[in-house]
């Protein structure tokens, strides 16, 4: 990081500002050039406010020379980070794009085994599911709970799938890992920093959704948080975000992947469901998200999203789902990146997690 000063700045302004840095262990060298001087900072800049310095008397401009999410940057972590599932089933890097495909929220058992088997004939592995559900109103469902939980276990066990839920403050982390393949954290919550700290903390690959407003910088930043805690199986998740165009429930940000692709080593997923808002749309932008270089996708489906709990409207009907997966499947193909499609597979009458030859 560098000190811009003003030109012209005083003698006495720029030791105010040499003994602010010196006063907080900070080393610094300074530059004296034709026209102004510059203070180059040695070593680590989380010592003090940024914002504060910039407004001292004297100081031009303070630029940033390296990245602040150190753990979540490709310069200081060149190769891509590759997220091994249990079975072998890896996520990031050179491995298939996966699927990860379900309702919204658990209803009922029904309507999630109904789900988990026309997801899992498509051949998808990782299985979606909201047992705790953040909603705008605090009268609308907001999830079965542990109830949810556990229903999701039984049904993920049932046909070989991984599942993916939610956990939305730091006391559930804990309880929600025991029954959870992957840990997601919410669009609300990206800077729920007691929670990304508490994530942090597990074992259990967790899926970062970036926040409506957020900035990409802040996404990784939100990320720098579990990779500090010791977590370093981190999934980003693209899922749109909010702009002056009121045609979409929010605007899909696919040019975020290769632009996450090129500042991070971390795998980077897209939901087209929370991204639009609207059924009709999800195939096209999941398809575009393919072609654009994602890791995955996170798609909503329900047996009837016309009467679902919550978020129907981009709920894709079995049928919809089913030709979006052969979609998906020619333009994976197409930009040479495949897509991990796996068949049902049973063994002494349980459906079990067979490892893909397209995995090896």
């Amino acid at each position: 990081m560098i000190i811009v000063l003003e030109r012209g700045a005083t003698e006495p302004q720029i030791d105010q500002i040499s003994k602010y840095l010196t006063s907080r262990g900070i080393r610094f060298e300074r530059m004296n050039g034709r026209l102004q001087t510059v203070l180059g900072i040695v070593g680590s800049t989380g010592g003090y406010d940024i914002a504060s310095l910039a407004t001292m008397p004297g100081v031009q401009e303070v630029v940033r020379v390296s990245s602040p999410y150190r753990l979540s940057s490709r310069s200081a972590h060149p190769e891509d980070t590759v997220i091994t599932m249990p079975d072998g089933t890896r996520i990031g890097g050179t491995a298939p794009s996966i699927v990860i495909a379900g309702p919204c929220s658990v209803e009922s058992e029904d309507q999630v085994r109904r789900t988990a088997e026309i997801v899992r004939k498509a051949g998808v592995r990782f299985m979606r599911g909201g047992a705790f559900k953040p909603r705008t109103s605090p009268y609308s469902f907001q999830g079965l709970g542990f109830d949810g939980l556990e229903l999701l276990k039984k049904v993920g066990e049932e046909f070989g799938m991984y599942i993916v839920t939610e956990a939305m403050e730091p006391a559930q982390v804990p309880a929600i890992a025991e029954y959870a393949d992957i840990v997601q954290v919410g669009s609300r919550n990206m800077q729920n920093f007691p929670l990304l700290k508490q994530v942090g903390s597990i074992e259990k690959p967790v899926l970062l959704k970036r926040g409506a407003a957020s900035t990409v910088e802040e996404w990784l930043m939100a990320a720098e948080y579990i990779l500090a805690g010791g977590n370093n199986n981190v999934i980003l998740c693209e899922r749109g975000i909010r702009t002056f165009e009121p045609s979409l429930r929010f605007t899909p940000d696919l040019a975020a992947v290769p632009v996450v692709k090129k500042l991070s080593h971390l795998p980077i997923i897209v939901d087209p469901s929370h991204a639009t808002g609207r059924r009709e749309f999800v195939s096209s932008i999941a398809r575009g998200a393919i072609a654009v270089g994602a890791d995955g996708l996170i798609v909503e489906v329900h047996p009837d999203p016309d009467r679902a709990l919550s978020d129907g409207a981009q709920s894709l009907t079995f049928e919809l789902f089913e030709e979006m997966m052969g979609e998906l499947v020619r333009v994976a193909d197409a930009v040479n990146r495949p897509l991990l499609v796996e068949p049902l597979h049973k063994k002494d009458g349980a459906f079990v997690r067979k490892p893909s030859s397209v995995q090896q």
